[in-house]
């Protein structure tokens, strides 16, 4: 493996916002003679032109997306039901919550309408329910997960085992849950095998009718950091794409010799001196991103190469008096800032961990430790998933000396359920 490059490539070296010359071309006292090298011309037309080229209607594309309930909504108004059903259908879709089940029962729901439709019955607005729940998604409008998976398994009413799929999901959901095939094989007396085609038919449902309608917006980082390995040697480069030029108008620029009062030839001034501070507390800023970057590739080279297993156990103190700055610089440098690399985008705080000492008295990572556990469990026998005891002791065999509780804690933090939890058939 080879070591990073402290240094940025010949192109990203030169930020867009920060070239070398600015620091040259921005005298204290600025005159008309400056060379403004980096200002763009007012023009009227900016106005009216966009942004940047291709640019999309934002708000446009918003204003298109909807939720669940204007989805039923939609349907119904395509939908032939009478006045008073329509009403109870609207009584119903206002119930309906994000994940496509209802946030009351069908008895309240009857009893809010009670005041509204006269001679209302309750076998109504089953009635309803029963039309609703078939709209798409299929399952959307039901009061519980048995209720939701039944409707949605009726579109495999011509399959061998649909008699023994709906017993289970009608009687003994609650045992498939607790992932208790024994018992559920005594009860249906479902041979093994049986009992894993009916298992596979239930996992082709959907328990979730509302994801299918998502209507969350996509958050998308863009990485100030790009880490590529080059001629053996991993290279650490500023992101030119996450850096917008920044500018200054030239026509304001042209103001400081112009015939201006002095008050106003006296605030632009200032204001240009402003920008240059600003522009060289830029320059400052990716320098330091870069550095802080660049060091934790050179102490996490293992990982580049390897992957988490190889991950070393590093502070912010580490870095720190590496690059010489104080912590607390560290920790605002690395928040909420990304480092695209060959496996993946990582906020730079995810090469930051705790030790574990080992048995030869050296040090392993938290994150290793972590990685360690999902490859221990993604590899277990499914009928007799590794319990934390097991995973710790596992762990002791490489010499990683680790509690229970401590196994038990990372594998929470990777919403990894417990081993009575993980037991399958399949």
């Amino acid at each position: 493996s080879g070591e990073p490059n402290n240094e940025s490539s010949e192109s990203s070296s030169e930020t867009p916002q920060l070239e070398s010359e600015w620091t040259e071309s921005i005298p204290n006292e600025l005159s008309i003679d400056s060379n403004w090298d980096d200002t763009y011309q007012n023009s009227a037309a900016a106005a009216d032109t966009p942004a940047f080229e291709g640019e999309q209607d934002l708000d446009g594309r918003n204003a298109l997306s909807e939720d669940m309930q204007d989805h039923l909504i939609w349907q119904l108004n395509l939908t032939h039901m009478s006045d008073r059903d329509i009403e109870i259908a609207y009584a119903i879709i206002d119930s309906v919550q994000t994940d496509g089940y209802l946030s009351m029962s069908l008895e309240e729901i009857f009893q809010a309408l009670t005041t509204e439709l006269e001679d209302l019955e309750l076998d109504e607005v089953a009635a309803v329910q029963h039309r609703l729940q078939r709209f798409d998604p299929v399952g959307v409008c039901s009061q519980d997960l048995r209720e939701c998976l039944l409707v949605q398994l009726e579109a495999y009413q011509k399959h061998p085992l649909y008699r023994a799929t709906f017993n289970v999901v009608d009687q003994y959901l609650a045992l498939l849950g607790n992932r208790d095939y024994a018992q559920l094989s005594r009860k249906t007396k479902l041979k093994e095998e049986a009992l894993k085609e009916v298992i596979t038919l239930i996992q082709q449902l959907n328990p979730r009718p509302g994801s299918l309608i998502d209507t969350s917006e996509t958050d998308y980082v863009i990485p100030d950091v790009t880490v590529k390995k080059n001629n053996g040697v991993w290279q650490v480069e500023l992101n030119n794409d996450a850096l917008p030029p920044v500018k200054i108008n030239e026509t304001y620029s042209a103001m400081v010799n112009s015939k201006a009062s002095s008050d106003d030839i006296s605030y632009i001034k200032n204001s240009l001196q402003e920008a240059k501070w600003f522009m060289k507390s830029l320059q400052s800023r990716n320098e330091t991103l870069l550095k802080v970057a660049s060091c934790i590739v050179s102490k996490q080279v293992e990982f580049f190469e390897i992957g988490e297993e190889a991950m070393k156990p590093m502070v912010l103190h580490d870095v720190a008096e590496e690059v010489g700055m104080h912590e607390s610089t560290i920790s605002r440098v690395t928040t909420q800032k990304y480092m695209h690399t060959p496996r993946g985008i990582f906020e730079l705080k995810y090469f930051f961990s705790s030790h574990v000492n080992t048995s030869s008295g050296g040090e392993c990572s938290s994150t290793a430790i972590r990685a360690m556990i999902k490859k221990l469990v993604a590899d277990e026998p499914p009928k007799k998933p590794l319990s934390d005891n097991k995973l710790a002791t596992i762990l002791a065999d490489q010499g990683i000396q680790v509690a229970r509780r401590t196994v038990a804690k990372y594998r929470e933090a990777m919403n990894i359920p417990p081993s009575n939890e993980r037991k399958r058939l399949i």
